[in-house]
């Protein structure tokens, strides 16, 4: 089985974030770290190279496969700020029509820039993903 490449570093965070070329996305994610440490409840680690991690949990799937995740993180990438709401988006909904401009995949959630979302919800959005990480994963 593969190894997982996503692991926690000893790597800063700030030192990544002000690494950022895009003036506009580095305060952006300085705002993100603001909003999710809040949220979370906990100080953020590097995951990878390029992820801004919030907490952990430990998953194993029926297949055999485990492996340790946070709870709630972002990265900047190219053409979005994409947020990793661990819970997805199902029960969300109403969080969501109310969110802004966005775009999601299973898991993540792509913004272009925080001002294109009403930074209240987002906050609402990533504290509830994370309670519901904390209620339905013992290990984290």
């Amino acid at each position: 089985m593969a190894e997982l490449k996503t692991k926690p570093t000893d790597e800063g965070v700030t030192t990544f974030l002000n690494g950022v070329e895009d003036i506009k996305k580095r305060q952006d994610c300085f705002a993100l770290l603001q909003l999710m440490r809040e949220a979370a409840g906990v100080e953020p680690k590097m995951w990878g190279d390029s992820v801004v991690g919030f907490g952990s949990y430990h998953y194993q799937y029926a297949s055999g496969r485990e492996g340790d995740w946070f709870l709630t993180g972002f990265s900047p990438r190219k053409q979005n700020l994409t947020l990793y709401i661990m819970a997805g988006f199902d029960q969300y909904e109403h969080l969501l029509s109310r969110l802004g401009k966005y775009k999601t995949g299973k898991a993540c959630l792509y913004i272009k820039k925080l001002e294109d979302v009403d930074v209240a919800v987002l906050r609402e959005l990533v504290q509830q993903s994370v309670e519901h990480m904390r209620r339905t994963n013992p290990s984290a």
